[in-house]
């Protein structure tokens, strides 16, 4: 990569300019549609940004940037709307962890066994890997969103104590992960055949560190006008009669999309292992990065935090977790898995939708 495209730098500061438009004066209607459509482009121009310093790193380091690029963005957002919605958003990162993980499990892996297998009829992958970030992930999701619903506490919360406990262990496990990933067990992410041939030369250490930077100037932009659109998201849900849930579905799609998208790119190129490193990653980052930091703003600064999930999201995400050991039991992929996916992933955004 010699270059950088034009579009990479262009939106950030096309974000920038609209935050100190917004600063001056009240947006509303139409500068809307511009602000959503400038957000989008500074979303891809952050994980263009990620994919040039993953690169420059390597795997599996290149897919860990990305996932912690993302999940940095989803964070923000949640505690910006967290800290100006009151109460009312007190379920907002429940409903928007919950949505990447379906999202992720379920929508992307099974659209990237789907697309590679179509192209390619089998891919292979390391089951250690994949199996350790599934069984991480699993305890993450039940730690979390499922046994809130079993404490002595009323309602799907946690005490205090409890809230900081599981925040800490949150932490502890992704760290853990990233250990193993990346030093211990480096080799169990890493594809058993390169597909060298699919790959540019890696970029300079001088793009890197432009790259890092523009990276760091995209994500507060993409923040900032994420806060400013929240309002009339919510307002559109509010007005079509769906569920608050739906808005942490929507937090969560925009957020994995240039993700998702480089994940099904890699599975085109029949590089699958990268994709389940992009997924189940995205997945860990969401719980492990996500709760820690809500549970530290929710004790420190007496915000309510319900994390618990209701009966039928469970059943889901029960579905999904046993549908995902079952994927990766085998190292080997067919067009079936991925269909089996996908289906789950259109019974999860339907009863979102119409619980």
């Amino acid at each position: 990569m010699k270059t950088i495209p034009w579009w990479s730098w262009i939106f950030p500061l096309l974000a920038w300019l609209l935050l100190v438009a917004k600063a001056l004066t009240p947006i509303g209607g139409p500068v809307l549609v511009v602000f959503a459509l400038v957000l989008g482009g500074a979303v891809f121009a952050a994980v263009h940004h990620a994919e040039v310093v993953a690169h420059r790193v390597g795997e599996p380091f290149g897919t860990l940037v990305l996932a912690i690029a993302v999940t940095v963005i989803e964070v923000a957002l949640i505690v910006s709307v967290m800290l100006t919605g009151g109460p009312d958003k007190a379920a907002l990162a429940r409903d928007t962890v919950f949505s990447a993980v379906m999202i992720v499990c379920t929508g992307v892996v099974g659209l990237c066994v789907l697309v590679g297998a179509s192209r390619h009829h089998e891919q292979e992958f390391r089951v250690q890997g994949a199996n350790g970030a599934l069984a991480v992930l699993a305890a993450l999701s039940v730690l979390t969103m499922v046994l809130p619903n079993y404490t002595q506490t009323p309602g799907p919360t946690f005490t205090t104590s409890q809230l900081e406990f599981v925040g800490v262990v949150s932490l502890v496990l992704y760290g853990v992960f990233v250990f193993v990933q990346t030093v211990r067990h480096r080799d169990y992410f890493l594809a058993e055949v390169e597909q060298d041939d699919h790959h540019l030369p890696p970029p300079s250490a001088g793009m890197a560190l432009v790259a890092a930077a523009l990276l760091v100037v995209s994500l507060v932009a993409v923040v900032g006008l994420a806060k400013a659109l929240s309002p009339a998201v919510e307002a559109g849900v509010a007005a079509s009669g769906a569920p608050k849930a739906v808005v942490g579905v929507i937090i969560a799609g925009v957020v994995l999309l240039p993700e998702s998208l480089a994940a099904v790119k890699a599975a085109r190129l029949d590089r699958l292992q990268t994709s389940l490193n992009l997924a189940f990653g995205s997945a860990i980052a969401s719980i492990g990065l996500t709760i820690p930091v809500v549970a530290g703003v929710s004790v420190v600064l007496g915000h309510p935090l319900t994390l618990g999930l209701d009966s039928k999201e469970t059943v889901l995400l029960s579905l999904t977790l046993l549908l995902s050991t079952l994927t990766v039991a085998t190292g080997r992929t067919s067009i079936l898995q991925g269909a089996i996916h996908l289906t789950v992933f259109a019974v999860f955004l339907f009863f979102a939708v119409v619980p």
